[in-house]
């Protein structure tokens, strides 16, 4: 009977050092205290309690994790997405983007477009494309791209539409695939001025600014709904096909262009094929991550695709990217889109360390840092104040969702990388932004 006390004691002892394991799951070095008390804090606190979170902290000087908690579990990581993004165009994309390819046929040229979402967008005063389409003197043969993608990315919320946010993916866009408007209704100007005619103003007081602008779901038009006192700029996307993107590029650069003959079902490329160069592919990814910006990721994704695999096609690249540069990610993501706008997403914080440091031992750390936000710039913002120079990261944020992952160096100059995961939260996004930055700053003050 002593013996079978024994062995339960044993076994209950076991189990229980099992379940303390097992809740929190954690690696922890040697600080541990300062970590684990500081990561307790945000874990309980009142505006997490009933949140799933994962946190994962990295050194990678020492190869090893400091601290890992439900580090292996999978969230919907929202914009942080755009991390997996940049990492594949600072990769694929070169030195700068490719505008257009170009083939020379005589008398004619064939244009064949490469996904580029800088051509004519407010964010670029030089636009070499459009400086090469207009000196040219040769006929313009527009070539249908591989383009084998929607307008929207799977899991895309459909009343987005009307949302700057949520511009529709094509493979020739044009000003962002984004109507813009300056000015109050008596000096109203529209952006691209081709949709000037689809435009209805529902009030008539010509001394007010457009706030607000209505389209119809399935055809470009437009109603000015609501108005201000200040110019506020508003924003709203077009639908696109490539007849309207043909005609917004002749309405600028005042030429004609052609398109292939129905029964020209392919065309064999020249020798003479050449590429115009457009942006600098960094100061397109600067601003994709500062701003966070929906369409540039998913285009810059796709740029990725054509440039890899001569198509445009998100869930191709994606396969071919996680079997090639993510093939030892920690756990297999669902990944389907380049920003982060799906909910089908699926990330663990672990995932996002990973590439973290792949970007650390492929790429300069002055060009990370330049891509990256820190504390008080683009998305992190006020919150992150306190960690300027010492955080390097990106946000993501969808309703009850919110994550952030990069860099952080400790005031004894060690560089960590960390992430951060928030799901099913019900409190504010700056109240999260509040903790997770005690939390960070209390890791950089003592680390």
């Amino acid at each position: 009977m002593k013996e079978n006390y024994s062995l339960l004691f044993c076994l209950l002892a076991f189990a229980a050092s099992i379940s303390s394991c097992t809740g929190s799951r954690r690696i922890i070095g040697s600080k541990r205290n300062f970590i684990d008390s500081a990561a307790q804090q945000l874990i309980n606190s009142k505006e997490l309690e009933t949140a799933h979170v994962g946190i994962s902290i990295f050194d990678p000087s020492e190869n090893k994790y400091l601290y890992n908690y439900d580090g292996d579990k999978y969230f919907i990581p929202a914009s942080n997405t755009k991390i997996i993004t940049c990492y594949a165009a600072m990769k694929y994309l070169g030195d700068s983007l490719e505008g257009l390819r170009v083939d020379d046929h005589f008398n004619t040229l064939l244009i064949y477009p490469t996904g580029d979402p800088t051509l004519l967008s407010p964010d670029f005063s030089s636009q070499p494309v459009i400086e090469f389409l207009k000196r040219e003197n040769k006929q313009l043969l527009f070539v249908k791209t591989k383009w084998n993608e929607a307008a929207f990315g799977p899991g895309w919320a459909w009343d987005d539409y009307q949302d700057y946010y949520s511009a529709e993916r094509s493979a020739f866009p044009v000003y962002g695939n984004v109507i813009q408007l300056y000015g109050n209704i008596r000096n109203l100007k529209i952006f691209p001025p081709l949709f000037d005619k689809d435009f209805a103003l529902s009030k008539s007081d010509s001394s007010l600014f457009p706030a607000h602008i209505k389209r119809d779901l399935r055809e470009n038009r437009f109603t000015i709904d609501q108005f201000d006192k200040q110019e506020l700029d508003p924003v709203i996307p077009f639908i696109t096909n490539d007849s309207l993107t043909l005609q917004i590029l002749e309405d600028t650069i005042h030429r004609s262009f052609f398109k292939l003959p129905k029964e020209w079902t392919a065309v064999t490329p020249s020798d003479t094929i050449f590429v115009i160069h457009s942006q600098p592919t960094d100061s397109l990814l600067k601003i994709m991550m500062h701003r966070s910006d929906n369409f540039y990721a998913e285009q810059s994704l796709l740029m990725v695709s054509n440039e890899m695999l001569g198509t445009m096609n998100d869930e191709k690249i994606i396969d071919t990217l996680l079997n090639k540069d993510f093939k030892n990610i920690p756990q297999k993501p669902q990944w389907v889109d380049g920003s982060g706008l799906s909910r089908y997403n699926l990330f663990t914080p672990q995932d996002f360390v990973f590439v973290l440091n792949k970007m650390r031992n492929e790429f300069s750390w002055n060009r990370i840092t330049t891509i990256f936000p820190t504390g008080g710039a683009g998305t992190l913002g006020r919150a992150y104040s306190s960690l300027e120079g010492k955080i390097y990261a990106k946000t993501g944020t969808l309703s009850n969702n919110a994550s952030l992952s990069g860099y952080l160096i400790t005031n004894k100059g060690k560089t960590l990388i960390f992430s951060v995961m928030v799901g099913n939260h019900m409190t504010s996004v700056s109240a999260i932004r509040d903790i997770v930055s005690k939390f960070l700053s209390a890791v950089a003050d003592r680390y």
